[in-house]
């Protein structure tokens, strides 16, 4: 539910960044620094730029949950109360919003109204064709004003800032870890209660995390499903896919705290520090010692066996 009401949010902060521009006495308004959009008010321009700074100012009295309008505000805490007015007419389920019904509803009827004019795909909410057409454009109109880097997603720019804040709002109640992302203190939460309810149905083998079952049906299927939007090129893991991205970023966000030199792979950095800490792989044979434990299987291949 938090991921469709985030959607939801989303998908209202475009509509009312479509909404044409309302004429004045004396046709001001106020244009936007980061991407240019004009607004008829300093009200609108201020509610608009937390669009690209991700502040979000009100906060729940019942949760550490904040939102960038009021409105967002208000209705989340609906969230909080036992009156769920909204029943599915297919089911038993009810819903505190109608928008969250409307979307429910969708599951039971099949319909997919809303269709992109740049691939023909179909979907059920409008706020997925909008984050489709963001992704088929380019478009990220959502800049961080740490670094500059933009999103196609508020949601995605908030995560992100999480870099810069260092701030983990959401804490494992089990053993106080804390999480910079909801979705993953619930993944972590697996750990505690050992539920693995993701299943392969070719061998049986059960995971915590859809990714991970995602990823392990490709040791059936062989499939690379991650492409490189840059070169084409495939991959069997997303784990695979981001790495091989920073050929093409020139990204080197680990850096040796001791040199000050910089690899674009953690493992690489790990092998790059043993320089500094000196060779910790001893032969058992001869006592040769080596740097990096490839180095010393390729001695006791070549010379010991």
């Amino acid at each position: 539910f938090a991921f469709i009401s985030e959607l939801i949010e989303e998908n209202e902060d475009n509509e009312e960044l479509k909404k044409p521009l309302k004429k004045t006495r004396a046709n001001k308004s106020f244009t936007c620094t980061q991407c240019g959009k004009r607004l008829t008010s300093k009200f609108n321009l201020d509610v608009h730029m937390r669009l690209h700074t991700g502040e979000k100012p009100y906060k729940c009295s019942h949760c550490d949950k904040r939102f960038k309008r009021s409105d967002h505000l208000k209705r989340h805490e609906i969230n909080h109360s036992e009156k769920k007015p909204y029943k599915c007419s297919h089911c038993d389920k009810r819903f505190n919003v109608s928008s969250s019904l409307t979307s429910h509803e969708s599951i039971h009827t099949g319909e997919k109204p809303y269709k992109s004019s740049h691939c023909g795909k179909t979907f059920s909410m409008s706020s997925n064709l909008l984050r489709l057409a963001k992704i088929d454009t380019g478009e990220k109109p959502f800049i961080c004003v740490q670094c500059g880097k933009s999103f196609s997603q508020s949601a995605k720019l908030m995560h992100h800032m999480n870099i810069h804040t260092g701030e983990k709002p959401f804490t494992c109640v089990q053993c106080g870890k804390s999480f910079s992302k909801s979705s993953k203190l619930k993944h972590h939460m697996n750990i505690h209660t050992g539920e693995k309810p993701y299943t392969c149905d070719q061998c049986g083998k059960s995971f915590s995390q859809l990714s991970k079952l995602k990823e392990h049906m490709n040791i059936h299927t062989r499939e690379k499903l991650y492409s490189c939007g840059q070169c084409g090129k495939t991959f069997l893991w997303a784990t695979n896919l981001t790495t091989h991205l920073k050929v093409h970023t020139k990204e080197k966000p680990h850096s040796c705290y001791l040199c000050g030199k910089s690899f674009s792979l953690l493992q690489s950095l790990k092998l790059h520090q043993k320089i500094h800490t000196g060779k910790p792989y001893h032969c058992t044979a001869c006592g040769k010692c080596f740097n990096q434990s490839s180095a010393l299987h390729s001695h006791t291949k070549n010379n010991h066996s």
